[in-house]
């Protein structure tokens, strides 16, 4: 029991401070292009209004940057106090990514961070332009990093089990930074920023529309906030596409829980909106959902890009099927999974016992049994099929509530460009003493936040029970920590983090509330 306990607690954890540290970053990458758009409009324009503006959000920018950076730290650290299990059986390879991220950050993006903030009058207009820039390029480059890193995760590539020393290690660097998987999470990800930060950009600059404050500044930002957020939803959409085809091809267990899908057919339908019945299992005859509105072959094209496809469903997964260009595939049952792991137990347990024993012969028998078992060896801590299953409604709702925000974003970001460019005094129009668009504008940001959470959710849920896909699951993963030490670092965690967005808000709203004029 406190084993189950260390464990749902340190993953509650870690939970915590990512979805913290996920409020911080996005906004970071979404400002920083932003911020850089309109310093290059300044620098062709020389404009000191444009200079004023670019000040302004840059001003945003560094207090974000700021906040986020300390969660990110302590994000890090936690997988040697909590996952320290984790941490030894790949380090040699997840370290990997994570060590070049610290490279690009602690030194790339802390030194053009300096001169973009502080160099204004030491630098020419060109040289700081261009530290803007990499200011903004550095963010992104670290963020390919992590994503590097928790892709391997999704999809482990680029290394093997050495029994010698019982850990994986690194075969291939180039496979694990630039796996396809990683490439598609990448532009998804960074794209959806994009998306965050211009409608943070518009959010905050129809609260001046709303107080009737400095007007023009307003509209010229909601301009470009409009544009680098359409941008970000709309390729954020499409690089979405690239990630369906790859999570059907590495995870299908996590696609059938998007869709909550327990029998797979060709031409499989995607639920554009439903309700899922919480009683159905894998082995009953229960109704997967109790109301749906659902795309005809939607899932078959989003998955495999054919109208007529076959996608598995979580009995299939389980019992071994699958289907490809109308021929029936047999893949492993997890029944049979759970057996070949256990065996690979087994030969990992011969091994070193011939190890100790000196019985070279055995070794070299065992270890080639352990090779042969391997790509199942995390199946052997399960005893029963349905361990291997994710919290399917869970996973459903965060990645449909995650869908149906997104195409909301789209509409609102398209609407708002239109109203900019071609309809200004509508920005300004009143229903019933109810400023409209502000109001929108104010609900927008929050529900771009909730998306992004979700699109996380679905992402680190939708992998569970596992930490590496079918390598380690999270209860070999953790360190050797009593619930209560969890649980008290947790409460820490939870007051300091809090602490840190509040005074992020507070600081932020006071250099809203001063204006555009401050900034000169």
């Amino acid at each position: 029991m406190d084993l189950i306990n260390v464990v749902e607690w340190s993953r509650a954890q870690f939970a915590l401070t990512a979805f913290y540290h996920w409020l911080f970053v996005p906004l970071t990458l979404g400002l920083g292009i932003v911020v850089a758009i309109l310093e290059t409009t300044y620098y062709r324009t020389k404009s000191e209004e444009w200079l004023r503006i670019c000040k302004f959000w840059m001003t945003l920018f560094g207090i974000n940057f700021a906040i986020g950076v300390a969660t990110g730290i302590i994000l890090e650290f936690e997988f040697g106090t909590n996952w320290s299990n984790y941490s030894w059986f790949v380090g040699d390879i997840f370290g990997a990514p994570l060590a070049v991220e610290g490279i690009f950050a602690f030194f790339m993006e802390s030194t053009f961070f300096a001169v973009m903030f502080f160099g204004w009058k030491k630098f020419s207009p060109g040289q700081h332009l261009t530290a803007t820039w990499l200011t903004a390029f550095g963010a992104t480059v670290s963020a390919w990093w992590i994503l590097v890193a928790n892709s391997w995760m999704q999809y482990p590539v680029g290394m093997e089990f050495n029994a010698e020393q019982m850990r994986n290690v690194m075969v291939s660097f180039s496979e694990v930074a630039l796996s396809p998987v990683a490439v598609n999470k990448f532009f998804h990800t960074v794209l959806a920023s994009w998306c965050l930060g211009g409608i943070f950009v518009v959010a905050v600059s129809a609260w001046y529309l709303l107080k009737g404050r400095d007007m023009d500044f307003a509209v010229k930002s909601i301009k470009v906030g409009g544009i680098v957020g359409l941008v970000g939803i709309v390729m954020a959409m499409l690089t979405g596409d690239g990630s369906a085809v790859e999570v059907t091809r590495t995870q299908p267990m996590k696609l059938a829980a998007m869709e909550g899908l327990y029998e797979g057919q060709q031409g499989t339908p995607l639920i554009g909106f439903g309700f899922i019945n919480t009683d159905k299992q894998y082995d009953n005859d229960e109704a997967p959902m109790l109301f749906d509105i659902s795309i005809p072959k939607g899932l078959s094209i989003l998955g495999r890009h054919a109208p007529d496809a076959f996608i598995p469903g979580i009995k299939d997964i389980i019992e071994g099927k699958d289907m490809i260009d109308g021929k029936t595939i047999n893949t492993v049952p997890y029944a049979e999974r759970i057996k070949r792991g256990k065996k690979a137990h087994e030969a990992l347990a011969c091994f070193n016992e011939a190890k100790e024993n000196g019985d070279e012969a055995t070794m070299v028998e065992a270890e080639e049994e352990l090779k042969e078992y391997y790509p199942f060896f995390g199946y052997g801590y399960f005893n029963d099929v349905k361990e291997a299953i994710p919290n399917v409604p869970v996973i459903f709702y965060a990645f449909h509530f995650m869908v149906m925000i997104g195409g909301f974003l789209l509409v609102y970001l398209l609407a708002t460009l239109f109203m900019a460019y071609k309809r200004e005094e509508w920005l300004y129009f009143r229903w019933k003493n109810i400023a409209v668009f502000p109001v929108i504008a104010f609900t927008a940001l929050p529900l771009v936040y909730i998306c992004h959470q979700c699109g996380w959710i679905v992402a680190e849920m939708g992998r569970q029970p596992w930490t590496i896909q079918d390598i380690l699951p999270v209860q070999a993963a953790i360190s050797s920590l009593s619930a209560s030490q969890v649980i008290t670092t947790f409460c820490i965690f939870a007051v300091l983090f809090t602490i840190l967005l509040c005074a992020e808000v507070g600081i932020m709203v006071r250099q809203i509330r001063k204006g555009i004029e401050e900034k000169l």
